[in-house]
């Protein structure tokens, strides 16, 4: 799936890039911010979206650095991982731009704390699939609202010219590595303008 993500990247931006994952252990753990029963009744998901972003700033980061110089960061994921990357630029200055294809803004609380947490990344994109709100479970069903409320309130925070929100054509688990490669791509054209 990164082989072809990361094709599709070069394919759409025409930039140069280097691109890194992290394999996770169980993506609920190790990416949410904070507890929610709609997602994990398991007691430890929720207590370590900070142990994953210290892995990436003080291990992860620094290790590329020394191997191929200062660059700029774009921390991006689908899901979970969107949502997460969210979560992270609020936390730290450290990351460009945010790439979140479908993010999970439809956990508890997300859009009180996105209203006292200004994120300190200069672009972020966001997407969803047409459809995923047109679902039975009405917590997942509130993500469409969830993410135009965000939209909106991005808009204000970073600028409109700073963030985009594309609507993508299915539902959550149509073309991920193409919505992905589509969220890297526009962060990597925008931070070239």
């Amino acid at each position: 799936m990164l082989e072809a993500e990361a094709e599709q990247i070069a394919t759409l931006s025409q930039i140069p890039f280097l691109l890194a994952a992290i394999e996770l252990e169980d993506w609920i753990i190790d990416l949410m911010p904070w507890p929610d029963g709609n997602i994990s009744r398991d007691p430890e998901a929720g207590k370590h979206g900070q142990d994953t972003l210290q892995y990436v700033l003080q291990s992860l980061l620094p290790e590329l650095q020394q191997r191929y110089g200062e660059l700029p960061v774009i921390l991006g994921g689908y899901s979970l991982g969107g949502l997460f990357g969210l979560w992270a630029s609020t936390q730290t200055d450290r990351f460009r731009a945010i790439a979140a294809a479908s993010p999970s803004v439809w956990i508890h609380g997300w859009l009180p704390f996105a209203r006292k947490h200004v994120p300190m990344a200069e672009n972020i994109y966001l997407s969803l699939g047409k459809m995923e709100e047109h679902v039975k479970n009405q917590a997942i069903a509130r993500v469409g609202d969830n993410l135009r409320t965000y939209h909106a309130l991005l808009q204000g925070q970073l600028g409109p010219e700073h963030t985009t929100l594309v609507w993508e054509e299915g539902n959550h688990f149509t073309d991920n590595e193409g919505r992905l490669a589509r969220a890297f791509a526009w962060c990597m054209r925008n931070y070239h303008v």
